[in-house]
C-alpha cells in the first residue's frame, strides 16, 4: 500500500493527543454535510451546524451537537420544536452567514434569507435546501463543551435534488456527483 506525498504512513510515534487548534484541524479531516438549525417564535434564530446525524428509523430520531456558549444552545434549551435544513451546493453564503456571530439576532436575522415556515413547527426552513427536518427535543446528553440533542422527527422530506454542501478541512465544497448503480 502506498501513501500520498506528504502523508505519514504510520501514526505519530509519541502517540500524543492533539488539543485545541490542532485537534480542530484533525477533526476537520472528516468531511461532513452542512445544515442550518433554526428555532422560530418571537425570537427566531439560526446556526450553521455540521454535527448532525441520523440516529434511528423507529422511532425516527436525529441528533445535533450545539456548543454550550452559543445563542442556539440557550434557544434550544427553551425550544419545544426546531428545524434542520440540509444545505445544497449553492448555499455556501448561507452557511457562512449563519456561522457569523456578528449577524443580527432576532427576526432581522432572517431578512434577506429566503425561508419557508415549517408546516409542523413554524421554524424558518431554508428555501432550496436538499431536505428539511422538523423536530422536537427528545433527550439531551452532556457532550463536554457541547450538548448532544437527540430529537424526534415530527416531519421530514427531501425537497430538492442536486449536490450537497460539504465542510472539509476548514473549507466549504460540494458533491456534484453522477448517480451510480451499485451492483
Amino acid at each position: 500500500m502506498t501513501t500520498a506525498p506528504g502523508v505519514r504512513p504510520e501514526p505519530p510515534p509519541d502517540g500524543h493527543l492533539a488539543t485545541g487548534r490542532e485537534l480542530r484541524r484533525v477533526f476537520g479531516t472528516f468531511a461532513t454535510g452542512v445544515t442550518v438549525l433554526t428555532v422560530g417564535g418571537e425570537h427566531p434564530h439560526g446556526m450553521t451546524a455540521n454535527s448532525f446525524a441520523s440516529v434511528s428509523l423507529d422511532p425516527p430520531l436525529v441528533l445535533v451537537c450545539v456548543g454550550r456558549r452559543t445563542v442556539m444552545h440557550s434557544r434550544l434549551a427553551d425550544a419545544v420544536e426546531f428545524g434542520v435544513s440540509v444545505l445544497a451546493a449553492g448555499h455556501a453564503d448561507i452557511a457562512r452567514y449563519f456561522a457569523d456571530s456578528r449577524r443580527p439576532v432576532g427576526p432581522e436575522e432572517f431578512s434577506g434569507i429566503r425561508t419557508v415556515p415549517g408546516a409542523r413547527t413554524g421554524a424558518p426552513l431554508i428555501a432550496g435546501a436538499l431536505a428539511w427536518f422538523e423536530c422536537e427535543p427528545w433527550r439531551r446528553y452532556d457532550g463536554g463543551d457541547h450538548t448532544i440533542v437527540v430529537a424526534r422527527l415530527l416531519a421530514a422530506g427531501r425537497v430538492a435534488a442536486g449536490g450537497a454542501l460539504l465542510f472539509h478541512d476548514g473549507l466549504l465544497g460540494t458533491t456534484e456527483y453522477e448517480r451510480r448503480t451499485w451492483g
